[in-house]
């Protein structure tokens, strides 16, 4: 069968086929649609394409690959390199004992749906670019190594020498295909690459080029390989396997791992404004910023990675000159929060949870490559633009959705994972690499959308959710019930440490941060207060009997008495001496307290001068004041000027930005039902004009006009008054053009006023943009 009887025969079974299918077909196949083919030849030459071929075959499975690469063969083996139709019982019988005849036979009805396969079950046809839509060159599934286990396959390898396993090595390390002057059939068999495909373990695509099959350079890499003698789906687990945790634990897991999460966020944000980091020259943030970040905040570098990158995209932290400047600033451009980072530290869990989330899923960069070498064996810095992948969000949700089809609270480890990702996925194989999928679950569980092995509740709730209006909604819900509820008290014990059972309330988190420090994080915290501690309450302002106060009211075990005593002793001698602004002054009640001062060797530091015995003044800033005399052992605190306690902790800087906030690209539109029903009909319109017997030339005039002049005019009024048909092209206000045949009923006001004889519904045509009238035999 020649190209062009090909697309005629395609042409004929798209046009057999009803509305439903044909939207099926356009649905499956968004690219056949635009622009609107003009009757379904053109969709059949479209859909023949190659091109169009390799798009309609990216979601192919392992199975229906290898249905096409069966019907490609058998229709081959008969009529040489042009194709020629097989039958549906030959591709079955020919892949019998591999997979299951039900699963074959779907399968042939996807390609057939798909327009890669077509015509009747005795004759079924494919194009000439039917391989493009293959994932691979050669037939790796229905070829050479269709009856190869994987031992077999493994033994092979096994027995090669270095040099040529080497060979093997290099191929799986990067593309598949290799060039190669013994790939010819003429060549020396004792050479390496003959000898490969002698052994099956290479696959001759001509004289000049040999491609690895795909299960051998899994087994190179380390993977579980595409089985070649088995196309069944690979099973995520075991049937018989058994839930470790109970769903429950499962998302109390998640719960915990977003409040570490959230937590750590807290930190790094808190860190970036006490210390903004130095901006490369390249715009990005460098590794020996993150190490001290990591530093700093006590974390893991590939954790502080993570944070930054969804910061980043989040538009929480940027590059920008901080205001206030901190104490090391440079006058350089600097990495620190936005004023969007306050907002955010504000929010209740959940919505902190889902905008870490959220950022993770539509973030187009890997964090987890930040640090490894760059092709010139330099560290990637983060925020690099070299780390940009539009394909990583698409990555991510695949992987996800894949786990959605495990028993939920069923582990899957990563093999099992890798095996089935492969197999509905088989162009991808190298895309989902064993170590890009084990970082991707890294991610995920420090995200809480997996823990134990398992997808959470949460991570169910975003894929069900999608892109729906209500997204949003559901998955907050899911997040609230995942979150362990806010406490409001905690435990005080005897060695001046809290015990916090869990997260606590705002305003509880509140007052136990400012009063304690934190010593261990994670679903129950523990604090612990220090004389530094409580001089940091005094110093916001909170009096010791507020404190003992809020101890009491929220402490579900008794205040023990060394905690009272530590409170009561630091207020005691917390602000006998008051620091204000003169630059600055130092003034105390007890005159023998500010003599003690004058004393000290901060005096001299600060260059104190005594105006009266409790009054002292100096050039230093007020909050060097402050820091010296707390070296020297004294106890000051600031004040305004009406002698109120001033507020002195640090607040951080912060980058003002007039970029807005990243959001994920927008997802290509895909056509509606009725925007591919309406594309139908004109198809189906155009099909019936190309068809429709034009009328024989007679006596009462032309039967063909061109465009929409006086020809054209005239025309339109003898089809009127005879009551014919005409065959109208018609290029509308978008440049689109179409064929119709439709009656006649009104002309007037450079407008042709028409039925379609098909659907009977009534059409408008401008004179004007009409490029010719035919008249048609009734």
């Amino acid at each position: 069968m020649s190209a062009d009887d090909q697309g005629i025969g395609l042409a004929d079974d798209l046009a057999s086929r009803s509305d439903a299918d044909l939207v099926e077909l356009l649905t499956a196949r968004p690219d056949l649609a635009s622009p609107p083919p003009a009757g379904t030849a053109v969709l059949a030459s479209r859909a023949l394409a190659a091109a169009s071929s390799a798009l309609a075959g990216e979601d192919l499975d392992v199975l229906a690959v290898a249905v096409l690469e069966q019907s490609i063969t058998l229709g081959t083996a008969r009529a040489g390199h042009i194709p020629a139709p097989t039958g549906v019982d030959a591709v079955v019988e020919s892949l019998s004992g591999r997979a299951d005849t039900d699963q074959i036979v779907a399968r042939i009805d996807l390609l057939r749906r798909r327009a890669l396969l077509w015509g009747a079950d005795d004759a079924l046809y494919t194009g000439a670019h039917a391989p493009s839509a293959l994932p691979w060159r050669a037939h790796h599934l229905t070829g050479p190594l269709a009856d190869r286990t994987i031992d077999d396959l493994r033994k092979a390898l096994d027995g090669l020498d270095d040099h040529t396993r080497g060979l093997l090595e290099t191929l799986s390390r990067g593309p598949a295909l290799g060039r190669s002057r013994d790939a010819a059939l003429d060549a020396d068999r004792d050479k390496p690459v003959p000898r490969l495909i002698a052994a099956g373990l290479l696959a001759r695509i001509d004289d000049q080029t040999v491609e690895l099959p795909p299960m051998v350079g899994q087994l190179l890499r380390g993977e579980p390989p595409l089985r070649a003698d088995d196309l069944r789906a690979p099973a995520l687990h075991a049937r018989s396997a058994k839930r470790r945790f109970s769903s429950s634990a499962v998302d109390a897991a998640a719960g915990g791992e977003a409040l570490e999460l959230i937590r750590h966020t807290t930190q790094v944000i808190r860190a970036l404004g006490t210390t903004p980091a130095t901006v490369l020259r390249s715009g990005a943030l460098g590794v020996r910023e993150l190490r001290r970040l990591a530093k700093v905040t006590g974390l893991d570098q590939s954790r502080v990675a993570l944070i930054v990158e969804l910061l980043a995209y989040l538009r929480l932290m940027d590059a920008g000159f901080p205001d206030p400047p901190p104490s090391s600033d440079t006058g350089e451009q600097a990495f620190a929060p936005t004023p969007a980072a306050d907002t955010w530290l504000h929010h209740s869990p959940d919505r902190q949870w889902w905008a870490l989330l959220r950022a993770w899923l539509e973030m187009p960069r890997r964090a987890w490559q930040i640090g490894e070498p760059d092709r010139d064996g330099n560290a990637h810095p983060a925020l690099s633009g070299e780390l940009h992948d539009a394909f990583a969000p698409v990555q991510r949700h695949t992987i996800l959705d894949t786990l959605a089809h495990a028993t939920p609270a069923v582990p899957v480890d990563t093999d099992g994972l890798l095996a089935a990702l492969h197999w509905h996925h088989p162009r991808q194989i190298r895309r989902y690499s064993r170590r890009t999928v084990d970082e991707t679950l890294r991610e995920a569980r420090e995200l809480g959308v997996v823990a134990h092995g398992s997808l959470t509740g949460v991570g169910r709730a975003v894929l069900a959710a999608g892109h729906t209006d209500d997204a949003e909604k559901t998955v907050l819900a899911a997040m609230h019930s995942a979150l362990p509820e806010p406490v409001d008290h905690f435990l005080t014990q005897a060695d001046l440490t809290l015990m916090v059972p869990g997260p606590m309330t705002p305003e509880l988190a509140e007052q136990v941060e400012l009063v304690a420090d934190l010593e261990s994080g994670g679903a129950a915290s523990v604090y612990r207060v220090s004389d530094d501690s409580v001089r940091r309450a005094l110093d916001a302002g909170r009096s010791s009997s507020e404190l003992i106060t809020m101890f009491t009211a929220h402490s579900r075990t008794p205040v023990p008495q060394s905690l009272t005593y530590l409170i009561e002793d630091v207020a005691r001698r917390h602000g006998q001496l008051r620091v204000g602004v003169a630059s600055a002054f130092v003034r105390c009640e007890d005159a023998a307290t500010l003599a003690a001062v004058l004393k000290s060797p901060a005096a001299e530091h600060l260059a104190l001068r005594a105006l009266a015995p409790t009054v002292a003044v100096s050039q230093a800033e007020l909050r060097d004041v402050i820091e010296q005399l707390r070296a020297a052992g004294f106890a000051p605190t600031g004040e305004d000027s009406s002698g109120s306690v001033v507020d002195l902790r640090e607040q951080g800087s912060r980058v003002t930005v007039a970029r807005p906030r990243r959001h994920a690209p927008p997802r290509r539109s895909t056509p509606s039902g009725d925007q591919l029903r309406t594309v139908i009909t004109r198809m189906r319109s155009h099909d019936r004009a190309a068809s429709a017997q034009p009328a024989a030339p007679g006596s009462s005039g032309p039967v063909r006009a061109s465009g929409g002049g006086e020809s054209a005019t005239a025309l339109i009024q003898l089809a009127l008054r005879v009551n014919r048909r005409l065959r109208v092209d018609y290029v509308d206000a978008h440049g689109s053009a179409s064929r119709h045949v439709v009656t006649p009923q009104t002309l007037g006001a450079g407008q042709l006023i028409a039925v379609d004889t098909a659907t009977e519904d009534e059409q408008h045509f401008s004179l004007h943009r009409i490029t010719s009238v035919e008249l048609l035999e009734n």
